[in-house]
């Protein structure tokens, strides 16, 4: 069954419409017709199967059949990272990210990021069709950039880890430090790396310093890990 998306999705009875996009893709794409079934979810849980009522390739009308209501996650999920100087880079994390299973994405600039204009726009039409394609019924939150000093002051996840491998004694694997069924928070750096003032500010707020693993890695490849790494261990 097709997946669309439609926030703010109204009751049964009332008449309901899917956005141009879906309905371009439904219809004309797709080539779906009245009496067809589709399911339609609000990115807050609730997945609708519902009927297309008006094939319109411009307004797709449907009425809805049934409701079902996925609960949230046992844990909670929040990546908190610079954007790369090449967006590709990070629209390839958010897309990933999505399909493998996360709550928040926050994005900062920190004192060496080499990016310093974030549009969230491109990133939540990515996020919102990965959501479709993994048949997932929550679309994940994206906060704007904000400087790093107002990132932690947002930041109020128990489970507070930094991705940051020394050049001295490496520090715990994240996958040995995070408990399971938690609300985490993980802070990976631009690709400069954090700053001296910046590590330290970020120990002062609460988070601990872990690895994921003895590899450096570029920032959309730390910050796609620490999301899988979360994930796995609340398999």
């Amino acid at each position: 069954m097709h997946l669309f998306y439609q926030p703010g999705v109204d009751s049964p009875d009332a008449v309901n419409f899917l956005t141009e996009d879906d309905s371009r893709h439904a219809i004309r794409t797709l080539r779906l017709g009245v009496g067809e079934v589709i399911a339609v979810t609000d990115g807050n849980g609730n997945r609708h199967t519902a009927v297309i009522t008006q094939a319109d390739g411009r307004r797709c009308q449907f009425r809805i059949t049934d409701t079902q209501t996925t609960h949230l996650r046992s844990f909670s999920i929040r990546i908190c990272v610079a954007p790369t100087k090449n967006m590709d880079r990070i629209e390839w994390f958010v897309e990933k990210a999505v399909e493998i299973g996360i709550e928040r994405i926050s994005f900062f600039f920190g004192q060496h990021s080499e990016r310093r204009v974030l549009k969230l726009e491109r990133l939540e039409k990515i996020a919102i069709a990965a959501m479709k394609q993994s048949l997932q019924s929550f679309l994940p939150r994206l906060d704007e950039a904000v400087s790093f000093g107002e990132l932690l002051k947002t930041v109020d996840e128990p489970q507070r880890f930094l991705a940051h491998l020394p050049a001295n004694e490496p520090p715990s694997p994240l996958a040995n430090m995070a408990t399971p069924n938690g609300q985490y928070a993980v802070l990976v750096g631009p690709e400069g790396d954090f700053s001296e003032k910046e590590l330290q500010q970020a120990v002062d707020a609460g988070f601990r310093m872990v690895m994921l693993g003895t590899n450096r890695l570029r920032t959309e490849t730390a910050a796609l890990t620490a999301c899988q790494l979360l994930n796995f261990i609340n398999q």
